[in-house]
């Protein structure tokens, strides 16, 4: 079986290569962006499979995975995530994706899951794809919203609390409520939903 993954997050990306080549992948090669991939399998007529993370350099989402078919219609292309929403995973299916593995699934399920698709067989974690939307930026306040724009900025809470001219506990209690709000684990996954999302 011969795979190619494509993720910007060298440690995420070795990770999975490695997880895979023990779970019995002959053949795994790596990617760090839309590029990179494009360029592997043109260099390598074909993958049993191509696995693209949604969140990295050149992919824009789904943009990515649509210039993979259309550049190479006949590869298999799965999309793989930390961050997507059910419904980012459902547009990829439509787009073409022959399947969707979000990256917190344990390791046995992604080396089912890579083995399935790699055959042909459509995969979607369908406890996954039933779960709610978190809500817009539109659930968001005013004053959430510039929080969670100073975060998306790389500024720490103090330097938050400076230009907003609040307590930076007050700020601590915004990321927290935001965070809950839009679905997030912490101030690095809200600002990559935000991005995600295209809010600011």
């Amino acid at each position: 079986m011969r795979l190619l993954i494509a993720d910007d997050h060298d440690l995420v990306r070795d990770a999975i290569a490695a997880l895979l080549r023990a779970g019995g992948c002959d053949e795994v090669a790596v990617a760090g962006t839309l590029p990179e991939a494009l360029a592997a399998v043109q260099a390598a007529g074909s993958f049993d499979l191509v696995l693209l993370d949604y969140d990295m350099p050149g992919m824009e989402g789904i943009e990515g995975l649509i210039e993979m078919k259309r550049t190479f219609p006949a590869q298999a292309v799965a999309i793989i995530s930390g961050v997507a929403r059910p419904s980012a995973a459902r547009e990829a299916l439509d787009a073409g994706a022959i399947g969707f593995v979000p990256k917190a699934m344990p390791a046995r399920s992604i080396i089912g899951a890579v083995t399935l698709m790699a055959s042909g067989s459509v995969f979607a974690p369908f406890d996954f794809l039933k779960q709610e939307e978190p809500p817009s930026q539109g659930g968001l306040s005013a004053r959430e919203t510039e929080v969670l724009r100073g975060i998306c900025a790389g500024r720490t809470n103090k330097e938050i609390a400076r230009e907003m001219d609040l307590q930076e506990v007050t700020v601590k209690l915004h990321v927290r409520t935001l965070t809950r709000k839009i679905g997030a684990r912490n101030r690095t996954h809200a600002a990559m939903i935000a991005r995600e999302n295209g809010w600011f």
